[in-house]
């Protein structure tokens, strides 16, 4: 299974919504505290881009060489319709610097070292510590999982479906969803006919390190299940 800290670093670097936290933002509106892009850097410093009058940015220069605590924010949602699509929430925290002449014209970048990581999501919850954060690199699929995941559902619903064949004893299952997908294997969620919802986890034979690795472990999955 995927580290804590894999995961952690696969959140900051995915899609998923963030907000940034800081003192004297209170009043903010939270789209302004929202980032355009994130990006993690080679000592595990992650850098944020705002515009370049977001309240962040007023108050990471007012700042200057004082060291501004922040934390980042962030919320993966499912991109399928699933019941609960929250699937995990992350909290970074660390201390906000400018990083001046790396942005854009009309932009500035915000440089947060981590101090601490805390991550509660589809695996459990964890504490994560910067050098583990820096370390870690993030899942090889996260690029491509949004848009697998909905490929999954809409033009192999009946593969996916066929998956209950593999839960055995839960043989009353009435409807099986993607949820998530990892280079190790694929989550799905799945609802009974009592109404009552479940998450599966179908691990792959090997971990894949490419959407072409993956195609053929989703072949084997969907093969095994037909076997049934």
């Amino acid at each position: 299974m995927p580290s804590a800290a894999e995961r952690t670093r696969t959140l900051v670097q995915s899609t998923c919504s963030a907000v940034l936290i800081l003192p004297g933002a209170d009043g903010a509106r939270s789209e302004d505290l929202m980032p355009r892009a994130r990006v993690v850097g080679a000592d595990g410093e992650i850098y944020l881009l705002f515009p370049a009058d977001a309240p962040a940015v007023r108050a990471a220069t007012h700042a200057q060489d004082d060291e501004l605590p922040a934390v980042l924010e962030l919320t993966d949602v499912a991109p399928v319709a699933v019941p609960h699509r929250i699937r995990g929430r992350a909290r970074v925290s660390g201390w906000l610097t400018t990083a001046p002449g790396i942005a854009e014209p009309g932009h500035m970048m915000l440089r947060l070292e981590v101090g601490e990581a805390y991550l509660d999501d589809l695996w459990g919850d964890a504490a994560v510590g910067p050098e583990e954060f820096a370390g870690a690199l993030p899942d090889p699929l996260t690029a491509y999982e949004t848009e697998l995941l909905q490929h999954l559902a809409a033009a192999h619903d009946d593969h996916v479906q066929h998956l209950s064949a593999l839960l055995g004893h839960r043989a009353d299952v009435r409807r099986v969803v993607p949820l998530a997908l990892d280079r190790f294997g694929l989550r799905v969620r799945c609802r009974d006919t009592a109404g009552r919802s479940f998450d599966a986890r179908f691990d792959f034979p090997e971990p894949v390190s490419d959407v072409h690795g993956l195609r053929r472990a989703m072949r084997a999955l969907f093969e095994a299940a037909g076997d049934r």
